[in-house]
């Protein structure tokens, strides 16, 4: 009699990712992710139950991922005139992996018609803003961040690579808005 492969969640995301990566978000299903991580699709359901189910982990897995990064980059900055802007922009500094790149592709197809991904993109986008203004002029700050958004934005959705050097004067300019914006 044989035996079950046991795989942990961590795998079936791993494969998830890679199924997102070959295919684009158009070709994660269930069974693509079974057979990628070599395990039932009976296996898959188990732990995520719909398609749905199995992006949001993704999801939420990535967006824990982001979090420590930005945590380890904002803690880097804590001697700079706002960690958590400049901690964010730190993390921007090093551009995004095609695994990244390709789950934002993923999540953002399947936004309009998912309720609990854009309860989960809402509320880590609440998180950013209130750390965002929480610190010393949150007007300049929020500025920045909103300039930051958009160049990650650019960059997440494949409609612009910058060069390192590129990205390095832009990631000053941002700091910049920061620093010269009027005092409130």
């Amino acid at each position: 009699m044989s035996r079950n492969r046991r795989i942990c969640p961590n795998d079936v995301l791993d494969a998830a990712e890679r199924v997102v990566l070959k295919s684009g978000s158009s070709g994660l299903s269930i069974d693509a992710v079974a057979k990628e991580a070599g395990i039932s699709k009976s296996q898959v359901v188990y732990d995520h139950k719909t398609k749905s189910g199995l992006l949001e982990a993704l999801v939420d897995r990535q967006l824990q991922r982001d979090g420590d990064f930005v945590k380890e980059s904002v803690a880097s900055c804590s001697k700079t005139q706002h960690p958590e802007l400049f901690g964010r922009i730190k993390a921007a500094a090093t551009g995004w992996e095609e695994a990244e790149r390709a789950v934002c592709m993923a999540v953002s197809a399947s936004l309009s018609s998912d309720d609990r991904l854009q309860e989960l993109m809402r509320q880590w986008q609440q998180n950013d803003l209130n750390a965002i203004k929480a610190g010393p002029k949150p007007r300049a700050a929020l500025v920045a961040y909103m300039a930051l958004s958009g160049f990650s934005c650019m960059e997440l959705f494949g409609f612009h690579k910058w060069s390192d050097e590129d990205r390095e004067a832009l990631l000053s300019d941002i700091r910049k808005i920061y620093e010269t914006f009027p005092d409130e």
